[in-house]
C-alpha cells in the first residue's frame, strides 16, 4: 500500500461525512475529475483502507433506547480464553462494540437493548454462561453527548 496523500485523506473525509455522495459530488468535493476520483476510491477499497459502507440509525427510533457499558474481567487471560470470549461476543447482536482493554478490566462492551429486562436476559442467558468470567460491571448511558464515525484525519499525520 502506498502512503496516503492529501487527496486520499480528502476522499476519506468526504465519504465519512456522506457515503451516499455520487461520484460527481465526491470528485467535486475533493477537486478531481470523476474518473481519477473513482479510481482512487477503488484503490482505497482494495487496500482495505475503506472497509465498507454503512448507515447510522437512531437506536431509540428502532425501540432500542438502552446503551449499557459492561466491563468484563476474565479469570484467566490466556490466548485461547481471549479467543473463546471474542468468538462468543461476535455472535451476539446486542453487543455493538467490544474492545480488548488494558488496565483493571479485560473487555469493554457496549450493549444495546430495548429495556432493563432485555439487558438482564442478555446477562443471564449469554454473558454469565461463558466460562472464565470473573466479574461484570455495568454502567448505563443517561444520554449521548457525541457519537461519530468520522476519524480525525489530520491527527495521525
Amino acid at each position: 500500500m502506498r502512503a496516503l496523500d492529501d487527496i486520499d485523506l480528502r476522499i476519506i473525509t468526504a465519504l465519512q461525512k456522506n457515503a451516499k455522495a455520487t461520484a460527481n459530488e465526491l470528485a467535486e468535493a475533493v477537486g478531481l475529475s470523476p474518473s481519477p476520483c473513482a479510481r482512487r476510491v477503488r484503490l482505497l477499497e482494495d487496500a482495505g483502507v475503506i472497509k465498507g459502507y454503512t448507515i447510522v440509525v437512531d437506536q431509540k427510533k428502532l425501540g432500542l433506547p438502552i446503551s449499557a457499558f459492561a466491563s468484563i474481567k476474565l479469570e484467566r487471560q490466556r490466548e485461547d480464553d481471549l479467543d473463546r470470549f471474542s468468538q462468543a461476543v461476535s455472535r451476539w447482536a446486542e453487543v455493538v462494540d467490544c474492545y480488548l482493554m488494558t488496565g483493571q478490566r479485560d473487555y469493554l462492551m457496549r450493549i444495546v437493548v430495548r429495556d432493563l429486562e432485555a439487558y438482564e436476559r442478555f446477562i443471564k442467558d449469554k454473558l454469565t454462561r461463558l466460562d472464565n468470567i470473573a466479574s461484570i460491571e455495568t454502567s448505563f448511558a443517561l444520554g449521548q453527548v457525541k457519537r461519530s464515525e468520522v476519524l480525525p484525519m489530520q491527527a495521525g499525520r
